[in-house]
């Protein structure tokens, strides 16, 4: 089952699997290569000796460096979380199209800011530009996932939503050799450390040029009583005739969840919030999405991304193959998520994924801490890895190969599905802005965990890891292949482990009786004709 095989939950025409439905989805995953390359970057490029030297950090304490880090760091991720809670304004008002374009600009605008930073200046100006370019990532990581969602078939919308993750990884690789190249091949120099925050106006820049071609969400349009466009839209991504039998299906699909929700939730910028208020269920739902982003940062991964070379040196490497460490963890990463979107994620799928992530990253993250428990690196240095130390950076590279098609991206593909239209665009915006919050706090400490817990942070992540395992094996249910206007009566089958066969099984007799529905229609309006062509004047 590799990347041309998909499992569909009704007949669907070859070309609804067309290349623009690819293209519009690479668009907007410009937005996560940003996302990813700024995450990345940051923590080599702040270690820089010129960077250290031109802002004066070589002189201060540990304590006092690691304070400037974590600022860096940590503001980025508080606009990011701001931004993502704003997001759901916009996009209400504006749709979908128009936010990537916000959240392109203010990227971009905040990206040129740290540019202009310099020793003579201080970091008012990078701290300022770091807001903004959090800001702009809010808005994209939040739009991103639910765009690609509303306008991608059933059968791949996984991959479709994967390309979201893969964008952040390929940044992430960029993001994470950039500074090796320029450490190897550049003397340390203001042009050294600038030229890592200049690169992230290229995908930025390619997110806003992309931005004025693609297509509005028909969902979006549809929700805004634009029909009209609407359908144009729909046809035009799926490449089918308005009369084709596939639109005339989706269509009813919609409007069928529409009715329903105008008639229980409605479609005014406050009634979400009424229904959230109203309704335990989407309240549980909402829980559920936001836990998920708990978990996944439980794991480690972005104290990972965020102070790799403070991990790496925690297992005893240090000097330059740091950032040769560094580049490798995210050369394995981006391979991984190929792997995932091509072969795992519309295949195995989501929930098996989660299982395997959370039992085997635990088990690794066990092994690590349990070796700089013993052999403690830091206070016993040597000249090279030990076979123990080496043993340890195979389980952390396991653990990243484990992790990435897993935790990595499978919460924000879930977290893409789990609601109905009407409370998208509102769930959308809390359950990222809760990623970006547990991001924040990950951000804002780690180096301070690592000054006062040593190997206890490893336990620390392992111990999350492994309830991670109990929380989505008996409260996620498999979402894969169920369309989005059929997901609310995904939680009302039980026991969760069954939920996703049954509903397709329902939702395929229910096909059937629509089809034979509508032949029976069809020969009896023939019938009529006939009978009217055959009755005498």
């Amino acid at each position: 089952m590799g990347i041309l095989k998909v499992v569909e939950e009704r007949p669907t025409p070859p070309s609804v699997y067309n290349w623009r439905v690819y293209v519009l989805a690479i668009i907007a995953s410009c937005g996560s290569c940003m996302i990813g390359y700024t995450s990345a970057f940051i923590g080599t490029t702040i270690g820089l000796e010129s960077f250290q030297d031109e802002f004066g950090l070589a002189t201060k304490t540990t304590a006092e460096k690691n304070e400037v880090s974590e600022n860096i760091v940590s503001i980025f991720v508080a606009g990011a979380f701001f931004g993502a809670l704003g997001t759901y304004c916009i996009s209400h008002f504006i749709g979908r199209k128009v936010c990537l374009s916000i959240g392109a600009t203010v990227f971009s605008v905040g990206a040129g800011l740290t540019c202009g930073a310099n020793g003579s200046r201080g970091l008012g100006l990078l701290y300022a530009g770091r807001v903004l370019t959090g800001l702009g990532t809010g808005v994209a990581s939040n739009i991103i996932p639910v765009y690609i969602s509303e306008l991608a078939p059933p059968a791949i919308r996984g991959r479709l939503v994967g390309l979201y993750e893969l964008g952040w990884q390929i940044g992430g690789l960029v993001g994470f050799w950039i500074n090796y190249g320029i450490e190897t091949t550049m003397p340390a120099s203001h042009e050294q450390w600038v030229i890592p925050f200049a690169v992230q106006l290229i995908p930025s820049g390619l997110l806003l040029l992309g931005s004025l071609w693609i297509r509005e969400s028909p969902r979006w349009l549809f929700l805004k009583d634009q029909r009209r466009k609407a359908m144009d839209n729909l046809c035009w991504i799926r490449q089918l005739e308005p009369s084709d039998m596939y639109i005339t299906e989706e269509i009813a699909g919609i409007d069928k969840i529409y009715e329903m929700q105008k008639s229980t939730v409605g479609f005014g910028f406050w009634q979400p919030f009424k229904a959230l208020g109203a309704r335990p269920y989407l309240q549980w739902r909402l829980f559920l999405g936001c836990m998920l982003f708990f978990w996944q940062n439980g794991s480690g991964i972005n104290a990972i991304n965020y102070y790799s070379p403070t991990i790496f040196r925690s297992l005893g490497i240090d000097g330059n193959t740091v950032n040769l460490m560094t580049g490798i963890f995210g050369v394995v990463k981006a391979v991984m998520t190929f792997i995932w979107l091509l072969f795992l994620v519309d295949q195995l799928g989501r929930r098996k994924l989660l299982l395997i992530g959370a039992v085997t990253g635990s088990v690794c993250m066990w092994i690590i801490g349990a070796y700089v428990c013993v052999a403690e690196p830091t206070k016993n240095p040597t000249d090279h890895l030990t076979s123990s130390g080496t043993a340890a950076v195979f389980f952390f590279y396991l653990w990243t190969a484990v992790y990435t098609p897993t935790w990595n991206g499978t919460p924000w593909v879930i977290n893409s599905e789990f609601f109905d239209p009407n409370f998208r665009s509102l769930a959308s915006g809390i359950t990222t802005a809760s990623n970006w919050l547990f991001n924040f706090l990950v951000s804002r400490f780690t180096e301070q965990m690592f000054a006062s817990m040593g190997y206890g942070v490893y336990f620390f992540f392992a111990s999350l890891s492994f309830l991670a395992f109990f929380f989505a094996f008996f409260l996620i249910p498999e979402t894969s292949g169920v369309p989005l206007e059929q997901i609310d009566r995904l939680f009302e089958i039980k026991p969760v482990w069954r939920a996703n066969k049954a509903l397709k099984a329902q939702l395929q007799e229910e096909e059937q009786q629509f089809r034979s529905r509508v032949k029976s229609d069809t020969v009896h309006q023939e019938n009529l004709k006939g009978s009217e062509i055959d009755s005498p004047l």
